[in-house]
């Protein structure tokens, strides 16, 4: 019986020894053009949102050891698929309105920042003063007000 327990626990390890020899992606790319948001909002979106939604990614220790690594990656090239602060100007004028809305939606909704990032970032908690402040933000914010053309 012994035998077959460190038998298993000798293949966990060498599974796990040669899964990190799997590469992944931890790159963050040069920045387009940041989001222009007065610096309290700044603040807390980079606080909140920008290790998944920028190319500012702050890659934690725990990002070079698969299989988490894969996850944070995933998440990371998701987030940045979804929104990027990092390339705001790729974005129209319509689309940045769109994409600041959803913004309040999912932190409304409960659903960002994820709820399994949170515990592992505190500082990425928003308070209700946080979420007030981007709530005014984005309903003061128009097209015409956000610096960029409509392309």
């Amino acid at each position: 019986m012994k035998k077959r327990v460190l038998i298993g626990i000798g293949m966990a390890i060498l599974v796990l020894g040669i899964i990190q020899l799997i590469p992944v992606d931890r790159v963050n790319p040069a920045i387009v053009a940041d989001i222009p948001a007065p610096p309290p909002i700044k603040s807390i979106l980079k606080r909140a949102c920008y290790d998944c939604h920028s190319h500012e990614t702050v890659w934690p220790w725990y990002s070079n050891v698969a299989p988490v690594s894969w996850l944070l990656a995933w998440d990371v090239h998701e987030g940045r698929e979804e929104l990027n602060f990092s390339n705001w100007d790729r974005y129209s004028g319509k689309k940045r309105m769109k994409k600041l809305k959803e913004i309040i939606e999912e932190m409304d909704e409960g659903e960002m920042p994820p709820w399994f990032y949170v515990p592992l970032h505190p500082e990425a908690r928003l308070s209700p003063q946080d979420r007030n402040q981007l709530r005014q933000w984005v309903s003061e914010t128009s097209p015409e007000t956000d610096h960029h053309d409509d392309g």
